[in-house]
């Protein structure tokens, strides 16, 4: 190598190295600058001077640098008493981590912008004042935020729905109003706005469905379903006014009768002075429409969007976080992501088994084929098989017919829809763990319910003369199910299309929970070939091949499951009875005493309702849950004071 050669080298190692420096010349100016209006107790050793070498801000307290440019500053504990002045920590341009927790720190969070590359943001624990900055929601980087324990106020931005890549996320006790907005980020795994004052029905969003209610605890203007406080009481369904007295279900209003149904009641003429009149379920009042539109309100909800993940997966290690809180999040970031990379090259190739949610890889497809095979049932999708693993593992495997499934359905389609349907998780649902597709094959993979179906156990083997359940296992199960249907239609807006008997499975505790739910979206419908019990279940308005299945219709299908589930009868034989009669064939079949007619009664009321010819007329799954609460408590109630007074009797 020349002489010429080796000094140019020397001259542009000597420029870049002067061009590093006064990049990074901006970062300690910026750091002197947050110095001079935070820290008014001179607490932090910052200083700059002639003789100190130009990069030594990279070893001031609580600073790490990557390539001489501040990409942490983690500055905690220190009773620093001043403000987070404008123009200061905002011009560190890298820093990735920045964390102000439990200081003194008063006055309002300046413009944010050019932190775009901030990923976690700590000021908890000081006393911060004013509105979040909107500057906040357009650092899309964002993973990590606590904002806690400050005197913030002011509505809680929906600009947080666009930082789709939050995991964590506490802006507890502060002085927030406003509602809680609809967020429903798939990656948030922590959140927190108790303690402030906030108002209004909670959204029912698949992300804030999955949280406890102390995640929204002290704001006493809160409700709806997550924290289960009504909204807006109203008159109760079913009214108790005579608490000793026995319950009489009155009639439909006129508005269901005009409009049909399955069946139709009549008031029953109890004594006055026992009597208690369970309210009209007529939706053609003014009172029913605003609860419904305000229950679709309060439900609206995003369906699960797929989340795009940066390439930065390898430099999370770098931006650990200082406090142990911080770091289990995000490592558990790290795994979610790692397991994303993972799920995409399976997906990728032919024929592999896909495990949904998350869930860990605990068997293979070979497992499942070398296993032992019992056959359940057949279906209008296909055939239904519980499968012994050669680890004593059992799971019920669905293989769907290929001849049945939609010309639309190609293997991308297949993979979204069920990438979607497994993430449902409720207590009611039977959990969709992984699936398979190759070819013409595609299998899904369930838990398997040790205890059969509501089927089986409402008529028994063909052998046995069916026989009404009991009136509180009918309650008990009415409600389960009631739950599971509630959120497949609230948290992720969905539609089970094929609700009966023989999809209601009993778990290891008999447990209601649903199966075979929102997949008949994937079907061919002409190819469908019911029988005739089945199809009592379809609502009127989807009948027709061409109509899918709505909300509403799988409403009419609970309002027949509940019929068959007080009469032990299969949806076929159900009468189509006019107005009055059918309470009275009812109660003819059931062998209940006065007391236990009477609560039946508010059942029967509560399917016949479900079960209304008009979509319209029909409540919502939200609504038909809150009834059957409501029954529940007046039983409860009715049983406490019929305990009371034997007490006191000599």
């Amino acid at each position: 190598m020349t002489t010429h050669t080796l000094f140019l080298l020397f001259l542009l190692s000597n420029s870049y190295l002067s061009f590093s420096l006064s990049l990074s010349q901006p970062d300690s100016r910026a750091l002197l600058a947050f110095k001079s209006k935070a820290d008014l107790n001179n607490i932090l050793q910052y200083h700059s001077s002639p003789n100190s070498s130009t990069l030594s801000f990279c070893h001031w307290q609580g600073v790490q640098c990557n390539h001489h440019k501040i990409t942490r500053l983690i500055l905690e504990h220190l009773d620093l008493g001043g403000v987070f002045g404008p123009n200061t920590l905002s011009r560190l341009d890298q820093l990735r981590v920045l964390s102000l927790q439990n200081n003194s720190l008063t006055g309002p969070i300046p413009d944010l912008t050019a932190l775009y590359n901030l990923k976690s943001l700590f000021l908890d624990n000081n006393r911060f004042t004013g509105l979040l900055p909107p500057s906040l929601f357009s650092l899309h980087r964002l993973r990590t935020l606590d904002f806690s324990y400050n005197n913030f106020s002011g509505p809680i931005s929906t600009g947080f729905i666009n930082l789709d890549r939050l995991i964590y996320l506490r802006l507890s006790y502060n002085r927030f109003s406003g509602s809680v907005p609809p967020l429903n980020q798939s990656s948030l795994k922590t959140f927190d706005v108790s303690g402030n004052n906030l108002t209004g029905a909670i959204p029912v969003t698949s992300t804030l469905f999955r949280f406890e209610p102390s995640s929204f605890s002290s704001n006493p203007g809160l409700c709806g379903e997550i924290v289960h406080k009504e909204c807006h009481p109203t008159a109760p369904f079913f009214n108790n006014t005579t608490s000793s007295s026995p319950a009489a279900a009155e009639t439909l209003s006129q508005s269901a009768q005009m409009h049909g149904g399955v069946t139709g009641l009549i008031r029953q003429p109890y004594s006055k002075k026992h009597s208690r009149k369970a309210v009209v379920i007529g939706f053609s009042t003014g009172i029913f429409v605003l609860i419904i539109s305000l229950v679709l309100f309060v439900a609206t909800v995003k369906k699960n969007r797929k989340k795009k993940r940066g390439s930065d997966f390898d430099d999370l290690n770098s931006d650990a976080m200082a406090t142990e809180e911080v770091a289990k999040v995000m490592q558990m970031e790290q795994e979610r992501e790692l397991e994303e990379k993972v799920k995409r090259v399976e997906v990728a190739k032919s024929g592999n088994l896909v495990f949904c949610a998350g869930e860990v890889h605990v068997y293979t497809v070979e497992q499942l084929m070398k296993g032992s095979a019992e056959l359940l049932g057949r279906g209008n999708l296909g055939t239904t098989y519980k499968a012994v693993l050669d680890n004593r593992l059992i799971v019920t495997v669905k293989r769907l017919d290929a001849l049945k499934m939609a010309a639309s359905v190609n293997k991308e389609v297949f993979q979204r829809h069920m990438e979607s349907v497994g993430g449902l998780r409720h207590p009611n649902l039977v959990p969709l763990r992984a699936y398979f597709q190759a070819k013409e094959e595609r299998l899904i993979i369930y838990d398997y319910q040790p205890n059969g179906s509501l089927f089986s156990l409402i008529h028994g083997s063909r052998s046995s003369r069916a026989r009404p359940l009991h009136w509180t296992s009918c309650l008990k199960i009415a409600e389960d199910v009631a739950q599971g249907l509630s959120y497949i239609h609230q948290a992720w807006r969905l539609v089970h299309g094929n609700l009966k008997s023989s999809n209601v499975l009993l778990g290891a505790d008999f447990e209601a929970c649903i199966t075979d739910y929102c997949l008949t979206v994937l079907a061919n419908p002409s190819s469908f070939d019911e029988d005739v019990d089945s199809a009592a279940y379809t609502a009127p308005e989807t009948r027709n091949p061409n109509h899918q299945p709505t909300p509403k219709s799988d409403v009419y299908a609970y309002g027949i499951l509940l019929l068959e589930l007080l009469t032990g009868k299969s949806p076929s034989e159900l009468p189509f009875l006019a107005p009055g009669e059918m309470l009275s064939w009812v109660r003819s079949i059931r062998d209940d005493n006065v007391g236990e007619d009477n609560r039946m009664d508010m059942l029967l009321q509560v399917a016949t309702t479900c079960s209304l010819t008009s979509p319209e007329q029909r409540p919502t799954m939200w609504q038909v849950l809150k009834m059957l609460q409501e029954i529940k408590q007046i039983v409860l109630s009715e049983d406490s004071e019929s305990k009371l007074g034997t007490n006191v009797i000599p």
